[in-house]
């Protein structure tokens, strides 16, 4: 600490640190008087111009992913995660103001509002989106979601109404086969790998049991949860492991 005696000669460039906290208080004061608030200390979010789905600039986490299909130009599926460090309240302001301007139309049937978590649907252009807001700590999470209904039916893995669709995929050189809800399903080698080849299902919403076999290998087994809408993909590697499930659509 360095301090500063009445009547002792202060070098020039302490006389201009001290003049610059001094102009600084005195613009905080007029600030606060006036009801204005420096960019510094703003909560207001701003979008970045560059993010393929609204984001704000202010970030400590941000990553986008899509799903694609094979000679499909355009992603099935979009989703945006990220973490903000603002206020629950601030980051839902400020996607409904940034989704409003693209047009996405907020549906109140099932939405929830809560003081820790919000979950909103949308319809857009293109097809259904979701928002999910959570508050972690210091940070809000974001988990925004939007899907290409158009895509989807290119890609043939829309799902009927009040469905969701179930796609096998064998990577692998030798058969596979998979069980499912006491149903069989024969995969033959590569099968799957040029679609739309590949065995699609139209399930109705539920948790399923699923097992795969394959000659010379242990047999495994999992389970999965599909919603109406939503179009999963359940993958045979090449090494004929079984791979997680992938989100579609």
């Amino acid at each position: 600490m360095t301090t500063v005696r009445r009547g002792t000669k202060v070098p020039a460039r302490w006389r201009l640190f001290v003049c610059g906290l001094a102009l600084l208080a005195s613009g905080v004061a007029a600030a606060s008087a006036s009801g204005w608030t420096p960019h510094l200390f703003s909560s207001a979010l701003t979008p970045d111009p560059d993010a393929v789905l609204p984001a704000p600039t202010r970030a400590s986490y941000r990553e986008i992913g899509t799903t694609k299909m094979l000679g499909i130009d355009a992603p099935l599926r979009t989703r945006l995660t990220a973490r903000i460090p603002a206020e629950l309240g601030d980051v839902l302001a400020f996607y409904r103001t940034e989704l409003g301007k693209l047009g996405w139309k907020e549906q109140h049937d099932g939405a929830v509002i809560a003081s820790d978590h919000v979950r909103l649907t949308y319809t857009t252009a293109l097809g259904p989106a979701a928002l999910a807001l959570d508050r972690k700590g210091a940070s809000t999470s974001v988990n925004l979601v939007q899907r290409n209904k158009e895509a989807a039916t290119m890609a043939h893995v829309m799902p009927r109404p009040g469905r969701a669709a179930l796609m096998f995929t064998n990577l692998g050189d030798k058969e596979a086969v998979v069980t499912l809800d006491n149903h069989i399903v024969m995969l033959p080698a590569r099968a799957g790998k040029e679609r739309p080849e590949a065995p699609l299902f139209n399930m109705p919403p539920g948790k399923y049991a699923y097992a795969l076999k394959i000659d010379g290998g242990a047999d495994r087994d999992t389970t999965i949860e599909l919603a109406a809408g939503d179009a999963w993909e359940v993958t045979v590697g090449p090494e004929g492991d079984l791979w997680s499930p992938l989100q579609l659509y």
